[in-house]
């Protein structure tokens, strides 16, 4: 296309203010004003007239949708960290780049995931409904709403990435133990900053934990990692936390694993269906047995703003002819 002409880029939901203003100066966009999401058959019209999409990690940007895209669709600039939402193979088949926006959401997760490590075990969400309940507080009492310490415990780390690493540098702070599972070793140096101990089998470390956090990404080699099998070998005294995603995680097994009093509880930012939540897990929420969140674990200001920022960054760069910083392959999957 002629350098002149500003690209038409799609976007599928609502942006910062910032990143929405700064995108009309650089290209011809169409934004999502009241956020309602796609339809299948919107994101396929999408592709069809779009220079540039820009997708979120809701969007199922899946082979019926690339399938239909025109010949001036050229990149798939994902707000969001992960790509499990796109089919990256189909689109590079197709001559279509995909990028993502990594490490900008690394703190705010980890932050979330730290938030959640201390919530469970020590009952803060039943705590502060109490405050706000129809029966009065009635006092203090020695021996009411007690939870269990977590300095000393065991963490067992599912993946040593960025955010994992960021969670061991927090839960180290508050005198975890920290334990990892990750396809390779991180750097000795990053072991010994974290003094972190590698289990090469997963189901070893599982055995062996108080608190496990998931933060590795969903790809179909990680779909239900935490299998009915896996879950199984947990402590009963042992807590999941998940700010990853939820596919990782076999939820109905795992319901049935904490209603059985087999697991102690979980804390939750992601789900298996979502925005649909498993009614069990509900159910377990109501009676104090899992913290649910909903999917807020990189929902802050700064964090979506960086995001939008790289979404910019990389649009700009392909549009001048380079390769994009933040480009997908489906070999990094």
């Amino acid at each position: 296309m002629p350098k002149t002409k500003k690209p038409l880029v799609i976007v599928t939901r609502k942006l910062p203010d910032s990143v929405e203003l700064r995108m009309r100066e650089l290209f011809e966009v169409r934004l999502n004003a009241d956020d309602t999401p796609m339809s299948h058959a919107e994101l396929q019209a999408a592709v069809q007239s779009a220079d540039v999409l820009v997708p979120t990690v809701t969007d199922r940007i899946d082979a019926s949708v690339i399938g239909k895209s025109g010949e001036r669709l050229k990149l798939i600039a994902n707000f969001g960290n992960g790509v499990d939402n796109i089919d990256v193979t189909t689109a590079i088949q197709r001559g279509i780049t995909v990028t993502n926006t990594p490490g900008v959401l690394t703190e705010d997760t980890a932050d979330m995931t730290m938030a959640l490590i201390l919530a469970v075990p020590r009952r803060l969400v039943e705590g502060a409904a109490v405050l706000t309940a129809e029966t009065e507080w009635t006092g203090w009492s020695p021996t009411w709403m007690l939870g269990h310490r977590i300095w000393g415990k065991r963490l067992g780390i599912i993946g040593m990435g960025r955010i994992g690493q960021a969670v061991a540098r927090r839960a180290r702070a508050f005198g975890l133990q920290i334990h990892y599972h990750n396809r390779r070793k991180v750097a000795p140096k990053i072991e010994e900053e974290l003094d972190a101990t590698y289990w090469e089998s997963l189901d070893q470390m599982l055995a062996r934990m108080d608190i496990v956090s998931v933060n590795c990404p969903h790809t179909p080699a990680t779909y239900h990692l935490l299998s009915a099998r896996r879950l199984k070998l947990l402590r009963p005294e042992s807590y999941i936390v998940n700010t990853s995603r939820g596919e990782v995680i076999d939820e109905n097994a795992m319901a049935r694993q904490i209603e059985g009093g087999q697991i102690a509880g979980a804390g939750l930012d992601v789900f298996e269906h979502e925005p649909a939540v498993n009614p069990k897990l509900v159910k377990l929420a109501r009676a104090g047995k899992v913290v649910l969140l909903p999917h807020m674990g990189s929902a802050t200001l700064e964090g979506r703003i960086d995001m939008g920022e790289k979404v910019i960054i990389n649009i700009r760069t392909f549009m001048d002819g380079h390769r994009p910083p933040d480009r997908v392959l489906p070999s990094m999957l």
